[in-house]
Parts: structure tokens; C-alpha cells; sequence
């Protein structure tokens, strides 16, 4: 077998580790089960508090994650390479750790006075939308940031030359090439706040039409062996993981 062919044995076999663990989903489905488990009031409502944190946390982290990546992308100052560095904390920290975190943040003086005179944030709906933001804002910024690095810095300075304004020269020329990166950037950005749990089950916790997220929701009906429960809204999580995907890639090539 030459190379060639052992690389794309390798390359399958990550194809059939991952089809196995959706296959294997279906060993417990059951058509009635689900089409009853979806119209449920507490289904209903855990896909209604997922998606709008989801666009929430989605949306604030863009607004940062755009001029801190072009900064990064553009300019070298003091801090910039701590900066960089520290973009990766959420992949290099467990999300249930930056969940303790963010627990620990606003139980400690400050925090509490935050939510007794503005408002609460702990096991409420602002919780989640702070989890996924946290978890996301990182990542975003670095996708950001990529996106911006494959511009060059070129088309800018000949609009700096015609006239235009560093910020004009930004919205008129760099936004507008850069339009499929951060629309990538934003759909698997989202797709990342939508499936996130571990700090969203530390610091918004498990209240049913509350702050039950989807994955939340799978965590709980596996708690009470609820396998149908549980399959819905795996299917959920799988579903629209892979559309938001090919919609990546679709828009990419546009």
C-alpha cells in the first residue's frame, strides 16, 4: 500500500468514528417518541432560550471580535502578542472551568453588589448568554483575525492614497472583502454558543423552562433515562450543526 492510500485510510477512518456515534443514535429512535417529544412545551421552549442567547452572545462577541482581530491582524503594539495568546484560553481551559470562573466572579464583593443593585445574573437567562459569550469571544476574535490576515494590507493603502480615511478605507474596502470570512466566522461562531454546556450548566444550572438549553436538556433527560428525550435533541444538536456547515461552505465559495 503506498502513502497515498494509507492517508486516505486514515482520513476514513475519522468518517467512520464520527458516522458511528450518529448511527448509533437511531438504535433508539422511535418516530412516535420524537415527533411527541419535539411539540413539547419544555422541548419547544429549551430550542426558543438556545437559539436567542445564541444570536445574543453571537452578535456582542462579533461586535468585539472584528475591530480586536483587525487590530491584531494590522498593528503591532505593547500587549498584542499576550493578547493573541490569550485567545486561546477557551480551548485550552474546559468550559465548565470558565463557567466556575464566571460563578466565582460575580459571588465574590463586587459581583454581588452587581446583581443586588443592577441586575441578577446568576441562574437566570443573562447567565447563558454570558457562558456562551465567554466561551465564544476567543474564538471568534481568532477567526476574525484570520480572515483579516488574508487581505492584504495593500488595497487599503491605495485607498489611504485616493483620499480616503483609515476608518473609510476599512468599511469601504476591507469589510466588503472580507464579507465571506466573517460571515464563516459568525455561523460557527454561532454554532459554537448554541451547543455549548459546561459553563452554561455551571453558572445558569438546570431549571426546567428556565435555563434549560438544548444540551442542557440532554444532560437532564439522560439524568432521568430519558433516551427519547435525550435522541431529540441530539438530533436537534446534529442537525443543525451540519446545515450551519454546508451553509459555511456554500457562502465561502460565493
Amino acid at each position: 500500500m503506498n502513502f497515498k492510500k494509507i492517508t486516505i485510510v486514515f482520513a476514513f477512518v475519522i468518517l467512520i468514528l464520527y458516522l458511528a456515534l450518529i448511527v448509533s443514535t437511531f438504535f433508539y429512535f422511535d418516530i412516535n417518541d420524537f415527533f411527541k417529544s419535539i411539540i413539547s412545551k419544555r422541548t419547544l421552549f429549551s430550542i426558543k432560550i438556545s437559539v436567542l442567547s445564541a444570536c445574543i452572545s453571537t452578535l456582542v462577541a462579533i461586535i468585539i471580535a472584528i475591530p480586536a482581530g483587525y487590530a491584531l491582524s494590522r498593528y503591532k503594539f505593547i500587549g498584542s502578542k499576550f493578547i493573541d495568546v490569550i485567545l486561546e484560553l477557551p480551548l485550552i481551559i474546559s468550559p465548565a472551568a470558565l463557567g466556575a470562573m464566571l460563578l466565582i466572579m460575580f459571588s465574590n464583593q463586587v459581583g454581588i453588589w452587581f446583581q443586588e443593585h443592577v441586575f441578577q445574573i446568576i441562574y437566570t437567562f443573562w447567565a447563558i448568554v454570558i457562558a456562551q459569550f465567554i466561551t465564544i469571544l476567543g474564538i471568534s476574535t481568532r477567526m476574525v483575525k484570520s480572515t483579516f490576515d488574508e487581505i492584504s494590507f495593500r488595497y487599503e493603502d491605495v485607498a489611504r492614497t485616493l483620499g480616503a480615511s483609515q476608518l473609510k478605507a476599512f468599511l469601504s474596502v476591507t469589510l466588503p472583502i472580507a464579507k465571506s470570512g466573517l460571515f464563516s466566522a459568525f455561523i460557527l461562531t454561532w454554532a459554537k454558543a448554541f451547543g455549548e454546556f459546561g459553563a452554561t450548566f455551571t453558572i445558569a444550572g438546570t431549571m426546567p423552562l428556565k435555563t434549560e438549553t438544548i444540551p442542557v436538556s440532554v444532560y437532564m433527560n439522560l439524568s432521568s433515562a430519558d433516551i427519547s428525550g435525550s435522541i431529540v435533541m441530539i438530533m436537534i444538536l446534529i442537525s443543525t450543526g451540519i446545515s450551519l456547515l454546508f451553509l459555511t461552505r456554500i457562502f465561502s465559495k460565493i
